[in-house]
């Protein structure tokens, strides 16, 4: 009988430990996400550098690898002119270190030129190996979200990520790694041509609309990229705060009301 309670009190905390978002049961090595956050924090309010002076006449100039990768995702992702030449330059684009640790590319799912375009953060470990975004749990409730309003990924909506890589043991992106993916993402709004964008979480929101505070962005209609645009909350968020799921609802009936308005 001890044995039996046991095993329930293990599956309990489980079960536990996953709605709170963790995904892996062990990693190679111990991760301090205190310092991984901060370190981001810092590289975000790192002041940016001042231009290098003009080299003298007859000096060649340094060469700048960040400018130099920012310019090579520029002119991959203007040279693409359709959604499969587009996922063919993020493939060959060889500077974001991301793509060093990632099992695959996750570039899409859902309908291209549908009215509807999802923007997440990045891939996580089910996105990781599927090699699609919004998969697994997180996945799951996004469809049950989409489906309450009548919209579903197989039909009128299209999704992508910012990233098309998993950062290791999920970490925050960062601002480099963002700003090396910013043209391609552009180009593949341009691509899908939505009439709306749905904004979730604050990778996306910073990405997009160089903001982040999905608490206070959440809810309220805005613009990038030329299109209408809404911030929601992520269905991995929602998983470990379900009691923002209302707030959630009530972002899924303005989406739903703005089809309707301009349908």
């Amino acid at each position: 009988m001890e044995s039996a309670l046991e095993w329930h009190y293990a599956r309990a905390a489980l079960d536990w430990q996953i709605d709170l978002g963790v995904d892996e049961a062990i990693c190679e090595l111990p991760v301090d996400r205190f310092a991984a956050e901060a370190e981001a924090r810092e590289a975000r309010a790192a002041p940016k550098v001042a231009a290098a002076p003009a080299p003298a006449p007859g000096v060649a100039p340094k060469s700048d690898p960040v400018a130099d990768a920012l310019d090579e995702a520029k002119q991959r992702a203007s040279g693409a002119d359709t959604l499969d030449a587009l996922r063919e330059a993020l493939a060959g684009y060889e500077h974001c270190e991301l793509k060093r640790g990632a099992r695959n590319l996750v570039f899409c799912d859902g309908v291209p030129g549908a009215r509807v375009m999802i923007v997440g953060e990045a891939p996580g470990r089910d996105e990781d190996i599927q090699g699609k975004p919004f998969v697994g749990r997180a996945g799951g409730l996004l469809d049950r979200m989409l489906e309450a309003i009548g919209l579903s990924r197989t039909e009128n909506v299209y999704i992508t990520n910012v990233m098309p890589w998993r950062p290791p043991q999920n970490r925050d992106p960062l601002p480099a790694e963002i700003a090396m993916m910013q043209p391609f993402l552009s180009r593949h709004i341009a691509l899908a041509d939505p009439d709306v964008l749905i904004i979730t979480g604050n990778i996306a929101c910073d990405a997009l609309l160089g903001r982040r505070g999905i608490t206070r962005l959440r809810g309220q209609w805005t613009e990038a990229e030329g299109r209408p645009a809404l911030p929601m909350f992520h269905p991995a968020y929602l998983l470990r705060q379900p009691h923002l799921k209302r707030e959630a609802w009530a972002d899924l009936l303005e989406l739903s009301a703005k089809l309707k308005a301009t349908g």
